[in-house]
């Protein structure tokens, strides 16, 4: 059993920890914001994203499969909100004050991930792939679960940690700006390669 942990912990960070929607928006707002102004905005996309194991475990595949325009609708809807997060990481002010009211909130960071088609596809193949073996399969589940959300709360913690050691760069207005549409063209980029 120890093994099958290992390998899932090992997928689940490959997976959720590989450049992203959600990973490249926590970066940008911790380089943006800062860390501390960033943590709702990850409180949201983890909450956001135990819906996504939720849904992946209860079957969102065969829903998709059975509805081919829900899925379409869904990857559609979040990526246009994500494009909204990057224009607002891109577009937000040099000068920021010691609490700045535009930050991405829990609400962003729960809808992003929420729409976000590379976390359901991510946990639609742990599932399949990577199940803790136990004699009752809603145990197997759950703690499968279990064991993802623990990563992702550490992965995206990471994400967001790396963004705020950027921050001092962004004390340079023209540093800020590149790197702030860097990081939006980075997410769009991620959201126009999940769709592809």
């Amino acid at each position: 059993m120890l093994d099958a942990v290992l390998a899932l912990i090992s997928a689940t960070a490959l997976l959720l920890g590989s450049p992203g929607p959600a990973p490249i928006a926590l970066a940008a707002t911790g380089a943006t914001y800062g860390t501390r102004q960033g943590l709702p905005f990850l409180f949201g996309i983890l909450a956001g994203l135990s819906f996504a194991i939720i849904g992946a475990s209860a079957g969102l595949a065969t829903l998709f499969t059975a509805f081919p325009n829900v899925k379409v609708a869904c990857q559609f809807i979040g990526a246009g909100y994500i494009c909204y997060i990057a224009v607002k990481i891109a577009s937000a002010p040099v000068a920021l004050a010691a609490v700045n009211p535009n930050a991405p909130q829990f609400r962003d960071g729960f809808i992003l991930n929420l729409l976000n088609p590379k976390a359901y596809a991510a946990f639609l193949a742990i599932f399949s792939q990577f199940l803790i073996p136990t004699p009752n399969t809603l145990t197997s589940y759950v703690l499968t679960a279990l064991v993802c959300f623990a990563v992702a709360v550490m992965v995206d913690f990471v994400w967001l940690l790396f963004g705020g050691i950027l921050k001092p760069v962004f004390s340079h207005p023209l540093h800020a700006r590149i790197l702030r549409i860097i990081f939006a063209i980075g997410m769009v980029s991620a959201v126009l390669y999940s769709l592809l």
